[in-house]
């Protein structure tokens, strides 16, 4: 690794806890604006962020363990950097970003109980499938650890637009564009994840290393679907509050 690579994953890194942070701050300081039908989906949105903030850190200090600046190279430490914790933070979070946009929605009782749970359910077995070949480190692994990943991963693509398209059309004219603008940026977001995963197998990088490339997608990737999303959640909890429309109440 040479300076600058090890200057942008230090800085990335401290510019995801930042963001991490403040986000956390801005939803939950602000959960109060909207009716309370959505509070749950805003509340979420800051436990999502709180997560990713908390990670991000333990992330920060493990590559600060790992390496230093001596004379002006960076040198490995022995240290291993530890990068499980992006996955433990994915597990916990991504299940929560599709439980954010289900809630939000304001479907019935039972349509939310079974979207959160199967959606949910797939995101959690995505992550879980990924993480084998991202510590892999021959390309053959991980592009069968990437191909089963992407199994539960198409369903969830196909599920936002096909399953809850109907759903969508009955949301309230001032939330409408925003949800349907929550899905996309869910769906484009995401897709920078596989892409990211496979750089190694390209050329770009190591594969099993700490590579700048991946370091550096996975925080701008998580950015997005974490922080921004949830802006996106936030505004439209504040139209469908502002909509004075008769919705089912969330059991």
């Amino acid at each position: 690794m040479d300076l600058s690579q090890y200057g942008l994953i230090s800085n990335s890194l401290s510019f995801g806890i930042a963001t991490f942070g403040a986000a956390t701050a801005f939803f939950w300081l602000n959960r109060s604006q909207v009716d309370r039908r959505y509070r749950t989906a805003v509340t979420i949105s800051g436990i999502v962020t709180l997560v990713a903030f908390y990670h991000y850190f333990r992330m920060f200090e493990s590559f600060g363990h790992a390496f230093e600046m001596k004379g002006g190279t960076v040198v490995a430490t022995g240290t291993t950097f530890n990068d499980a914790y992006r996955y433990v933070d994915w597990l916990l979070t991504v299940p929560l970003l599709v439980a954010e946009l289900i809630l939000v929605m304001g479907l019935s009782a039972v349509e939310t109980r079974s979207r959160v749970l199967t959606l949910g359910g797939a995101a959690a077995v995505m992550v879980l499938l990924g993480y084998p070949g991202e510590v892999a480190t021959d390309a053959g692994t991980r592009w069968l650890w990437w191909g089963l990943a992407m199994v539960p991963f198409l369903y969830i693509v196909v599920t936002l637009y096909t399953g809850l398209g109907e759903s969508i059309t009955r949301q309230p004219e001032g939330a409408k564009g925003l949800i349907e603008l929550a899905r996309n940026v869910t769906i484009v977001s995401w897709c920078f994840y596989p892409i990211v995963f496979i750089l190694p197998m390209i050329g770009l990088g190591i594969a099993g290393s700490v590579n700048a490339y991946v370091q550096i997608g996975y925080t701008i990737s998580d950015i997005i679907a974490k922080a921004g999303y949830g802006v996106l959640i936030y505004q439209i909890a504040v139209a469908k509050s502002t909509a004075h429309v008769e919705e089912p109440v969330l059991a």
